[in-house]
C-alpha cells in the first residue's frame, strides 16, 4: 500500500505504483520525462510542449483550463497530476470521481522540491526524484548571495497589462536572481498600468515570454515610456516551471545576471 498527500492536503491510497499516468501541467509532463515515465504516461495536455517527441506521440486531453474530463476516464488512467493555480477546481473534483488527482500547489523553491520527491516517490522513481532535487538545489546554491538587490517589475500580460505578486513562485525565483519585486506586497496576478510600474520606479522591466509572448519590438514600445529603466526579454519558462526545467534556471539566472 502506498499512501500520499498531495499539497492541497488529499490523502490518497494505491495498491501498486501508477502504470497509466495522465499530466494535466507542462511543467509536471517534463519532469514525468525526465524520471524516465515514458511508457506510464498516457496523457497530456495541448500545452505539454516538452519534450517534443511526447508533444507528437502522446493523448492530448485537452489544454490545462479546459481539460476533456469524459476523454480522460475513458483512457482508465490510474493517476492524474494536476495543480490548483493551473487547472480547474471544478474539472479537478470531477475527475477525482473516477481517479486520483495528486494536485501540487507551488509558491516556491521548497514545495517544487517537495513536488519532485514525492512524484517520485509516487511513482516507483524514488531514488530519481532524489537525485532531480539534489543537482537543483546544488544549481541554486551556486547563485550569488551577497550582490545587491535591483527592484524589478516581470510582466507576464499586455492589454491589459498584467505582473505577478508576492504569493507566487516567479516571484520566489525572481528572489533567487537577485530581483526584488516592486509589486511584492500584492497577491497573485494583478492588473495594472504603465503608470503604476512607473510609479514603483523599477530599475529593471522584465517581458516574460509567457503567457504573453513578449517580443524585441514591446521593449522599443516601453522604452519611451521608461528611457532610464532596463528593459530585458526573458525566458518565461525559467521562471515559472517548478519541475526538472530547474536544472536549467539557475545557470539562466547567472547569464541573465550579466546584463544588470
Amino acid at each position: 500500500m502506498i499512501k500520499t498527500i498531495d499539497q492541497v492536503s488529499c490523502t490518497m491510497h494505491f495498491d501498486s505504483y501508477p502504470k497509466r499516468i495522465i499530466s494535466a501541467v507542462p511543467s509536471q509532463t517534463e519532469l514525468l520525462h525526465y524520471l524516465g515515465m515514458d511508457e506510464e504516461t498516457i496523457g497530456i495536455t495541448r500545452f505539454c510542449i516538452h519534450p517534443r517527441s511526447w508533444y507528437h506521440s502522446k493523448k492530448r486531453i485537452g489544454g490545462t483550463k479546459d481539460l476533456y474530463v469524459t476523454e480522460i476516464k475513458s483512457l482508465h488512467p490510474d493517476l492524474v497530476i494536476a495543480n490548483k493555480e493551473e487547472n480547474t477546481q471544478e474539472q479537478i473534483e470531477a475527475i477525482r470521481k473516477f481517479c486520483p488527482v495528486w494536485t501540487s500547489d507551488i509558491s516556491n523553491l521548497e514545495e517544487a522540491l517537495a513536488m519532485i520527491r514525492e512524484i517520485g516517490r509516487i511513482t516507483n522513481k524514488a531514488d530519481q526524484g532524489y537525485q532531480l532535487a539534489e543537482k537543483i538545489i546544488d544549481s541554486f546554491n551556486a547563485l550569488p548571495v551577497n550582490r545587491k538587490l535591483s527592484s524589478a517589475a516581470y510582466l507576464i500580460w499586455k492589454d491589459p497589462y498584467m505582473t505577478i505578486g508576492g504569493d507566487t513562485f516567479i516571484h520566489d525565483m525572481m528572489r533567487h536572481c537577485c530581483l526584488e519585486n516592486v509589486f511584492g506586497k500584492e497577491k497573485r496576478y494583478p492588473l495594472i498600468s504603465l503608470e503604476d510600474v512607473k510609479a514603483r520606479s523599477p530599475q529593471i522591466i522584465l517581458l516574460s515570454s509567457e503567457p504573453y509572448p513578449f517580443k524585441e519590438k514591446h521593449i522599443n514600445e516601453l522604452s519611451h515610456k521608461f528611457p532610464d529603466t532596463k528593459i530585458i526579454l526573458v525566458n518565461g519558462e525559467m521562471f515559472s516551471w517548478y519541475g526538472s526545467r530547474l536544472l536549467q534556471s539557475a545557470t539562466y539566472f547567472c547569464e541573465i545576471l550579466t546584463q544588470w
